[in-house]
């Protein structure tokens, strides 16, 4: 089993500052392009979570807690989808507003007064809350427009825009820019 670690950032770029790194990661354990899905089995959901800080490692997960988990993945890439100009369906932000539900999301404050909101649920469902609660924090600092999908239809590869001007649009440039420019090339020409 392949190690959440181990999933590359697209592009070599830098991935997503603080604990929206975390989303980056969950999101992208699915590799559409060459058919890799690290979240196969509820034992892969609960090493994965765990990897990721978000859940203990004997926690128990089944059948329904992995088919959740793939449906906020795909819920919270539609959402970075939007940051990159698609319009986000409203079954997606179902999705999103039941895992904050399931979750039990509550406002938590720090020793220094910052807040943040935490699930007040364990298990699987408050990790995925965790998850749509840093969507939230993200969201309000600001963060959250740059943490993108790839515009190219079979890769969807989440990435974080540090350009100056928000205007990245594909993980790589190099690979999902050019072959998508080369399509639509193609198309023009046809």
């Amino acid at each position: 089993m392949e190690p959440v670690d181990a999933i590359p950032y697209p592009g070599e770029r830098p991935p997503a500052p603080g604990r929206l790194r975390l989303v980056q990661r969950f999101v992208n354990t699915v590799d559409y392009e060459h058919g890799r899905e690290m979240l196969s089995s509820p034992q892969r959901l609960r090493t994965v979570l765990a990897e990721l800080g978000l859940l203990g490692r004997s926690v128990r997960v089944d059948g329904d807690d992995l088919r959740r988990a793939h449906e906020l993945r795909d819920a919270l890439r539609a959402l970075a989808l939007a940051n990159n100009g698609v319009r986000v369906d409203r079954a997606s932000t179902a999705v999103l507003e039941r895992a904050a539900a399931d979750g039990r999301l509550v406002v938590r404050f720090d020793g220094r007064g910052d807040a943040v909101l935490a699930p007040d649920e364990h298990g699987v469902r408050g990790a995925l809350a965790d998850l749509v609660g840093i969507v939230y924090t993200a969201i309000a600092d600001g963060t959250w427009p740059r943490l993108k999908a790839c515009r190219r239809d079979v890769c969807r590869w989440l990435f974080y825009d540090r350009s100056r001007n928000h205007s990245a649009r594909w993980c790589q440039m190099a690979v999902c820019g050019n072959r998508t420019k080369t399509r639509a090339y193609r198309a023009r020409r046809s």
